[in-house]
């Protein structure tokens, strides 16, 4: 069983930035697809970035495409999120999550290992 652990969640101003870590317990998670969800109160958990097994190809939804970067450090055997030009609209508990499928990479059905979150909060 994975056990990942989030860190770096905090509060921000707006336009301001934030450094996410997941780092897995246990276990490496060298052949797992790793994504970041977000969920805010009232709302359904959505997807946020995904980085393939290698880090070679990476995907984010449209709300943070040019804002955020999702890279792996498969030495240290972490997964961050850099998140830049924080938006209030951004406030949400994130999620790391670990896939060992090839499909459904921008569902959270599609992962099979979950943090338990990390609190961001943006103020305007």
């Amino acid at each position: 069983q994975v056990q990942l652990v989030e860190s770096g969640g905090g509060l921000v101003q707006a336009g301001g930035s934030l450094r996410l870590s997941c780092a897995p317990s246990g276990r490496t998670f060298i052949n797992y697809r790793m994504g970041w969800f977000r969920q805010a109160p009232g709302k359904e958990r959505e997807f946020v970035a995904t980085i393939s097994r290698g880090g070679e190809s990476t995907y984010y939804t449209d709300s943070v495409k040019g804002r955020f970067t999702i890279s792996r450090a498969t030495v240290k055997n972490m997964v961050n999120l850099q998140m830049n030009s924080l938006k209030p609209e951004d406030t949400a508990v994130y999620y790391c999550a670990a896939s060992a499928k090839y499909t459904g990479w921008t569902s959270a059905n599609g992962y099979d290992h979950w943090g338990q979150g990390t609190q961001v909060t943006v103020s305007s």
